[in-house]
């Protein structure tokens, strides 16, 4: 079976087997991970998932997870949703309960919520990594990936001065190289002429792939997103019919509060395995009914 099959088999299926024993005992002679003594079968699946299978490209993105851990404590040992819970409570992001046409999880992030002032760009950014970390343990996430909506209606010369040329490079290596999801597609909207040179500043750091995926909508969004959204998934602010993004904010919250024990696990222990609880009611599995392609 090719890789990409064997993503689609469940994660306990037999086949699966040898290639996360083969990934394991890589990772167990590797230098970098040698004060890693366990690697649970849930937390190589991840970054198999993510390279399609390939155990020398999975191994590569294990070493560059556990290396940007190491290399940004401020945010990667803190993965406390009460801790930034005002921010949280601004409806600043959410993830939205139905996904695209092609599986891949849709995440919301509204910039103009986040006051500089209060918050600072790691806090902002410690948010993201809880999100990825939570809905990286989705089996349909793991095969699918997601897909970014990023608002910038209300950046400020204030946001930009909170991203500085190390923040960006951070910000960049979990988009491209160093986190195991796959980012299918990143969409701005309401972007003003000054946020050009924080884009200008990420971009070189990026992946080919990843900059053809790379979409600007402008102020006048609503017509070119519907090309890559439909109607039910986007909320009506969005020009969709799903929950308005105030509910869709909300709901993520309460998601990411109810998943504070799992946080602090993954934060302490990211190699082992996750307890996660078996009531997911609020991670729909829903995908629109259009004709899905992985593009």
């Amino acid at each position: 079976m090719n890789g990409p099959q064997l993503s689609e088999l469940p994660d306990d299926s037999e086949q699966l087997g040898p290639v996360v024993d083969g990934l394991r005992r890589r990772a167990l002679e590797a230098s970098e991970l040698s004060a890693v003594l366990t690697f649970s079968d849930g937390f190589l699946i991840k970054f198999l998932r993510a390279r399609d299978f390939d155990v020398d490209l999975s191994l590569k993105l294990l070493l560059n997870y556990q290396r940007w851990r190491r290399e940004s404590p401020e945010i990667s040992t803190c993965l406390s949703p009460s801790s930034v819970l005002g921010l949280l409570n601004t409806s600043y992001h959410a993830v939205l309960p139905q996904r695209d046409h092609t599986g891949s999880r849709v995440l919301i992030y509204r910039i103009g919520q986040w006051n500089p002032k209060d918050w600072s760009a790691f806090q902002v950014f410690r948010v993201s990594l809880m999100t990825s970390e939570i809905i990286s343990t989705e089996t349909e996430t793991q095969r699918r990936g997601l897909k970014a909506i990023f608002d910038l209606q209300g950046w400020t010369i204030g946001h930009a001065m909170q991203i500085n040329p190390s923040l960006a490079r951070k910000i960049s290596s979990v988009l491209s190289d160093s986190f195991p999801l796959k980012v299918r597609g990143i969409h701005l909207v309401n972007e003003p002429m000054f946020f050009r040179p924080v884009f200008a500043m990420i971009r070189p750091f990026l992946p080919d792939k990843i900059k053809q995926r790379i979409h600007m909508h402008g102020a006048d969004f609503h017509d070119s997103l519907s090309d890559f959204f439909s109607p039910p998934v986007l909320p009506p602010e969005y020009g969709g019919e799903g929950p308005d993004i105030e509910k869709a904010c909300q709901d993520w919250t309460n998601k990411l509060l109810q998943s504070e024990r799992l946080l602090h696990q993954i934060a302490a222990h990211p190699t082992g395995d996750i307890a996660i609880a078996p009531d997911d009611s609020f991670i729909s599995e829903e995908v629109d009914t259009e004709q899905r392609s992985d593009g």
